[in-house]
Parts: structure tokens; sequence; C-alpha cells
């Protein structure tokens, strides 16, 4: 293979804005099945009827909250930006060994951590769920699945090793397409397997581990197109992965406090009535469509680029991909919240309100759902803010600021929690409320260290794109609340009325928002990133 394949690609502002909307719209379609995932799950086992949902979450959302900080969190930041280094070198060999010794760190220590948990199972499941362990079936199950979710990790996180490489050379759509075989895997378990199970629920927890081994099969052929086929080599004294290390460790908190104060919510969770762990799901999940369709999308797409960007020592290019991304954050955050908080109930109920979901559970998701929508736009800022840092190979800054907002998360756990529990036995909406609150401070000062440091400057036409941007966003929400019809009727509907008047909703909400954006001057044009050209 010729050494430009090896050579740093960089995307001009119509490449990042391509780039994204490739990337955002196979996640589109990942996270649409995600949803027909979740919706086939709770008509067959429901929310607040019984412990087994409660028990598979716990159980799937260890090994996919660990999958977030290795594959996708502190791995997946400091590895990209080592990986920029190699390639700015140009040598094919040398990256070839790279990502060997690499694999065989990373791949041999998951594997060790694998056979540690599946025999230690019953205190990690104390651990991540206490509240369980006076509820003797709930803790039977929890703990009796993390032994088949938990090898997901490996598989998954190796998955996301290749993905990063991947997405360094520009091939983003296979890895965004990958989640789509989990949902696919979790759907036919829910459907076609559970019913050949004693407990059904356990079916769901071997779909799990089979998503790990197809997705990881999936990523190998486009790698073998590029040459750069992992072939595991254990070398802990290489510089690259010392590099690595050195820069993951810190990594590990400071780019994943939104994911541990989510999971936080999940342990403290456990301690509420049953159905309280399903209902801040549901809404996680609802809240994470726009943050992973757009968010995290720009957010993979602008790493490899910021890294490029600092190794060849292009500063002004690297803030200016920097502000694009934040502008294109806001455009899409801002109008994603407002629409979720005024259609909290009518979302729910489209989605989740068949077979065992009931009004009950429905009226609880959507109060964490508009406190997590509150949080949206910061949780999309985190992700597009942290990479600023760790393409500088920064850990100590994030990573300071990840303790404030954890102890900030904690204390208003507190604050909340425990009032709304006790006067109106709503404590979930207080975990999401405080979950919310620490990701603003996270991405405020987050964008505070890169001003300060003059790695981010602010750049003209701010002032006309905010106010562009408000005034969207309020006629859209005036246009909704005026067409969307009661609750009672949604709830009287069948869900083919549901699904129809909802995307009617959609469509017009988002029609009033492009049509005043276009009245006040927007153009795609300004789309584009002004590193362009």
């Amino acid at each position: 293979m010729a050494d430009s394949e090896a050579a740093v690609s960089v995307q001009s502002g119509p490449g990042l804005l391509r780039s994204s909307a490739v990337v955002g719209a196979v996640t589109m379609l990942s996270r649409i099945m995600g949803l027909v995932r979740d919706m086939v799950i709770l008509a067959v086992f429901g929310a607040s009827g019984g412990p087994q949902t409660d028990a598979f979450i716990v159980a799937f959302k260890i090994p996919n909250f660990l999958r977030r900080l290795f594959a996708e969190g502190a791995f997946s930041q400091a590895f990209v930006p080592v990986l920029a280094d190699y390639k700015e070198e140009g040598s094919l060999v040398a990256i070839q060994g790279f990502i060997n010794r690499v694999a065989g760190m990373l791949g041999g220590t998951l594997a060790l951590l694998t056979v540690v948990t599946v025999l230690a199972a019953p205190l990690v499941a104390a651990v991540f769920a206490p509240g369980f362990v006076g509820q003797p079936d709930k803790f039977r199950m929890t703990s009796e699945m993390i032994r088949i979710t938990f090898p997901y990790l490996m598989l998954i996180s190796m998955t996301g090793f290749c993905g990063a490489i991947l997405n360094s050379y520009g091939r983003f759509a296979v890895p965004a397409f990958t989640p789509i075989l989990l949902n696919l895997s979790l759907i036919g378990a829910a459907l076609v397997a559970a019913p050949w199970f004693e407990e059904p629920v356990f079916a769901l927890a071997w779909g799990v581990f089979l998503a790990g081994v197809v997705q990881l099969l999936f990523q190998l052929p486009s790698l073998y197109r590029l040459d750069l086929v992992p072939r595991p080599v254990w070398d802990s004294r290489d510089e690259g992965v010392r590099r690595i290390l050195k820069l993951m460790v810190p990594a590990l908190f400071g780019v994943s406090v939104s994911q541990i104060n989510l999971l936080l919510d999940t342990v403290l969770a456990s301690f509420l009535p049953t159905g309280s762990v399903s209902w801040l799901y549901m809404s996680d999940r609802l809240a994470e469509l726009p943050l992973g369709v757009f968010g995290i999308a720009i957010a993979t797409v602008i790493l490899p680029n910021l890294s490029a960007h600092r190794a060849a020592a292009r500063e002004e290019r690297f803030s200016l991909t920097l502000d694009w991304a934040l502008r294109m954050v806001l455009l899409i955050g801002v109008p994603a919240a407002a629409a979720l908080v005024l259609l909290a109930e009518p979302i729910l109920i489209t989605l989740f309100q068949n077979g065992a979901m009931t009004p009950a559970d429905v009226e609880m998701a959507a109060l964490s759902l508009r406190a997590y929508s509150l949080g949206l736009v910061a949780f999309m800022l985190v992700k597009v803010l942290a990479p600023g840092y760790y393409a500088r190979q920064d850990t100590a800054t994030p990573v300071k600021i990840g303790i404030i907002a954890m102890v900030a998360n904690m204390v208003m756990n507190l604050v909340f929690v425990l009032p709304l529990m006790y006067l109106w036995n709503i404590g979930h909406l207080g975990l999401a409320l405080a979950t919310s609150l620490a990701a603003w401070i996270n991405a405020g000062l987050l964008l505070r260290g890169l001003q300060r440091e003059r790695v981010y400057r602010v750049q003209p036409g701010w002032a006309v794109h905010g106010s562009r941007l408000l005034l969207a966003t309020v006629a859209m929400c005036l246009a909704v609340w005026l067409l969307v019809p009661p609750v009672a009727d949604w709830v009287a509907w069948s869900w083919r009325q549901r699904a129809l008047s909802m995307l009617l909703l959609s469509l017009a909400g988002l029609s009033v928002y492009l049509l005043v954006h276009l009245a006040l001057g927007s153009r795609p044009r300004h789309l584009r990133s002004p590193s362009a050209g």
C-alpha cells in the first residue's frame, strides 16, 4: 500500500459537514433501531411489572458504561492523537506495529478484567445495584446476567479500537453502522429466543454477548482493505503504548463524567421504587437520540481533524474547527431539547405505552425526560469541547473539571432526591435534574479553560447566529404548543395514529424552525466551517 494512505487527511469545512452528515445519518438509523429495541423489550417485559427489566438493564449497563469509558471515551481520546503523530511521520510499517501493540495491551487487559468480573459477579452486582441486595430474586438475576453480558466489554472495546482506526482514516460509516447489529440482536432475542428460556429475560443477556462477537467481526473487512488488521502483540514497554496509558489513565475520569453521573443515577435509583431504573433508562435513551445522532457524530469527526491540526501545528484551524463544532451543536441541540420538553408525554406514549407499559410509567418517565432535556445541550457541548483538550494531549485539565462536576452532581443528588422522594415519591426526577446541572458545570468549565489558554477563540458572527437560533426556536415551540393534541387523545389513539401524529407534528415544528432561519438570512453555506479553503 502506498505511503499516501498513511498520511494525515485533513478535511476541509465541507468535508467536516459531509462526514458529520454521514455519521449522523447512520447513527440516526442506529438510534431508531435502538428505540425499536427498547419498545420491544418494554412491551415484552414491562417497566414496573416485575424485577426482570430492572435486572437486565443493570447487567447490561455495567459493561456498556465501561465500554463508553474504554472504547468511546478515554481510550479513543488518548489513542487517536497518538495515532495522528504516527501518521504524520508517514510510515505504514510503524503504524501497523503501533496498532498491533495497542491491540495486545488493550485486549489482554480487558480479558483479565472480564475473567475477574465473571468470577465475582455477585460482588459487582452489589456494588452497582446495592438496592437489589434486599430483593433476592432481582439480585440473583442481575448477578447471573452479569456473567453473560460482561464479556461484551472486551468484544465491544476491541470493536471501538478498530472503529477509531477507521475514523482516523476517514472511514466513518462502518463504525457508525456497527451499533445497529446490537439492536437487531436484542430484538431477535426478545421476540424469538425469549420464549425458549425458563426465565425469558436471559435471552436478552445472550443477545448482548452475541452482538459483541458480530460487531467485532463486522469491522475487520474494512481494516483489511486498509492493510491495518490488528495482530495483537503484548509489549508494555512500547513508547506509543506508554503514551496512550499516560493519557488514558486520567482521561478515564475526565472524558466520561457524564456517563459516571448517569451510572450513579442507576445506583441510587436501585434504592427507589421498582421501575425507577427503567424510567431513567427510557428518559436517557430518548435524550441520547439527538446527543448520539448529532453531538457524538460531530465529536467523532472533529477529533481526528483536531489531532491532525495539532500534529501539524495549525493552531488557527484548530480554533476554527472547534468554533464550527460549537455552532453546529447549538443549532441542533437547542431546538431538540425544547422539543423533548414540550413533547415528553406524546413521545413516550407513542414509543413505549404498549404491552406491559402503563400510563403511570409514562408519567414518571416524562418527569425525568424533561430533566435530562434541560441538560441535553450541555451533554453535547461536553462531547465537542473535550476533544479540544485530548487532541492536544492535555489530560490534567479535564480531570480537574471532571472532579468538580462529579462532586457537584453528588451534592445535588442529595439536595434534590431526598425532598422529592419523601414529599412526592419522585426521587428519580432529582437524579436526572442533578445530572443535567452537573453537565452544565462541566461544559462551562471546559469552555472557559479553552478560551483562557487561547486554544479556542470566539469567531465573528456569534451574535447573529445566536439571535437567529433563539427566534427560530421560540417560533418552533409556539407552533408545536398550538398544534399538539391533548395527552388523553394520545392515550386513546392506536399506535398508527400516534406515529402519524408524531411524524406530522415533528415535520411541522422542523419546517417552522427552518423557515424562520431562512427568513432571518441563514443559508446552507453558513453550515460550512470557516476553515474551508
